[in-house]
């Protein structure tokens, strides 16, 4: 067991998992507080790494591509103090942040765990049910369903179209931005059939933000959400329809025309990419690439 305590919080190694705890420190965000104890599984985690400063270092997580709900739903836009990934280090602590740091990195080589993205989150996201008020509105979430009420602060024409539920059958994506500079923030739902996406200020499927204390907390309510929409990368490969029971998959060529020469060639070098994946299973791959070679 590895473990170092700074006021900034505890991470704890057991070999299988790290443990991040937030600490009590009044200095500790409301966001890190709010989302509470993550247990990171070592599949999860991509790299770590220990920066020394003059008066503080900094230990730091990087997690696989896809792994975690929060990371995805935020794109990278959380600052420091929300990013649950990052420790403070006190000056005095600097060898047990760096052999922390060893601890886990020779474990990522014994597991020989890779560092290429993931298809399926590995952390549940936060604890449901959530709500959050900021903003024009309040963003609430039981696990099936998003509501989103006004305050006094909304727009005329969006708060005169009331409370709205939103089901997650529903949803596409969902995206949170951080307010910058003189650019307001947002969480928005993108709901299906709903049409071009109006501001902010005017959407009723969106929380206009301003930069307030609370708005990175609308970040964990995206990352439930996200937690419970289609991982990313099922995006990855949207021609290769579904199977009905026991059927192969069927590829069409990549512009529609079996006759066309160079279309199929590209065809062939996408098979052999979707194959070496693990997209396609060998049978199916060789089922799809002798379709392909009859048609030229």
């Amino acid at each position: 067991m590895a473990e170092i305590i700074q006021r900034d919080g505890i991470w704890a190694f057991d070999g299988d998992a790290l443990r991040l705890t937030p600490g009590r420190d009044r200095n500790v965000s409301l966001l890190r507080r709010t989302l509470g104890e993550l247990v990171v599984p070592m599949g999860a985690l991509a790299g770590i790494s220990f920066e020394q400063g003059k008066k503080a270092g900094r230990l730091r997580l990087r997690l696989r591509d896809g792994a975690d709900p929060l990371l995805h739903a935020s794109g990278g836009r959380l600052t420091e103090p929300n990013d649950p990934y990052q420790l403070l280090v006190e000056s005095d602590r600097y060898g047990v942040a760096e052999y922390f740091t060893d601890e886990v990195r020779a474990a990522l080589l014994l597991d020989e765990v890779p560092s290429e993205p993931v298809d399926e989150y590995l952390l549940p996201g936060p604890s449901v049910p959530l709500s959050v008020s900021a903003g024009d509105g309040t963003a609430s979430f039981d696990g099936e369903h998003v509501r989103l009420e006004w305050n006094w602060k909304t727009e005329d024409a969006k708060a005169a179209a009331g409370p709205r539920t939103l089901a997650v059958t529903d949803l596409l994506a969902v995206e949170w931005q951080p307010a910058a500079g003189l650019e307001n923030g947002h969480l928005r739902f993108t709901v299906r059939g709903a049409g071009t996406k109006a501001p902010p200020k005017y959407d009723h499927n969106s929380v206009e933000l301003w930069g307030f204390k609370k708005d990175p907390l609308m970040a964990l309510v995206a990352a439930a959400v996200q937690a419970r929409l289609p991982h990313p990368s099922a995006a990855a490969v949207p021609d290769v329809p579904a199977l009905e029971p026991h059927a192969p998959r069927r590829l069409a060529p990549a512009d529609g025309r079996e006759d066309d020469h160079d279309a199929l060639l590209r065809r062939l070098r996408e098979l052999g990419e979707l194959h070496r994946t693990g997209v396609l299973t060998d049978e199916e791959f060789a089922m799809a690439k002798q379709a392909v070679l009859k048609a030229m």
